[in-house]
């Protein structure tokens, strides 16, 4: 129960059967204590401040370890005091804060949760038919992104004409053989006469 807020009866006794349906709901995972009405036994310490939320989450093994704190609101605490004086506490704790609102209430409690910055593990609406509750969630904030590796830089490619020209200069020359190959024998043509005539004048 809000220390500055003094609910109209009707939406107390809603806000306290809430609370009893979630102690029922959430203890199938945790230990569940609650604080409801004149009955404030199981505090929460934030630092130097000490808050009592609706409902307070442990773990089942026993070892008293704080697993969440849930608050109920009504209509009537909706409202910019309540995530000051509550909200913004429990959302500083070491374990996750859930807030359950009216169905009527989700975009007044969305932006009271971003001016007042706080970190809101979920937000769940309910709403009553006949004898029925529902419970929804509207709102779980997005996971960090998870850096990925930078990729390491691959050398450009080079532009088509650079890599033909490359090829061009590596392949050996058609014909380059035969064309050293060419003036050898001509230069040999001669030398063969002038040793004939050598021969014919002995």
């Amino acid at each position: 129960m809000s220390p500055i807020l003094v609910r109209p009866v009707r939406e107390q006794l809603e806000h306290d059967r809430i609370i009893r349906l979630l102690q029922v709901r959430l203890k199938r995972r945790h230990e569940v204590a609650v604080n409801i009405g004149e009955s404030q036994t199981v505090p929460v310490r934030i630092g130097q401040v000490q808050i009592f939320a609706d409902l307070v989450l442990t773990s089942p093994d026993g070892g008293r370890k704080l697993m969440g704190t849930v608050e109920v609101e009504t209509a009537e605490s909706v409202n910019h005091l309540e995530a000051m004086a509550q909200w913004a506490h429990l959302g500083r704790a070491r374990a996750p804060f859930y807030l359950y609102v009216p169905a009527g209430c989700v975009d007044i409690a969305r932006r009271l949760v971003a001016e007042n910055a706080v970190n809101v593990a979920e937000i769940w609406t309910f709403h009553t038919i006949g004898d029925q509750t529902r419970f929804t969630m509207v709102h779980r904030p997005a996971p960090p992104a998870r850096r990925r590796p930078a990729a390491q830089a691959r050398p450009a490619a080079d532009p088509p004409d650079t890599a033909r020209k490359r090829v061009a200069a590596a392949a050996p020359r058609r014909g380059a053989g035969a064309r050293k190959s060419a003036p050898s024998a001509r230069a040999k043509a001669p030398a063969a006469k002038t040793a004939a005539r050598a021969q014919k004048r002995k």
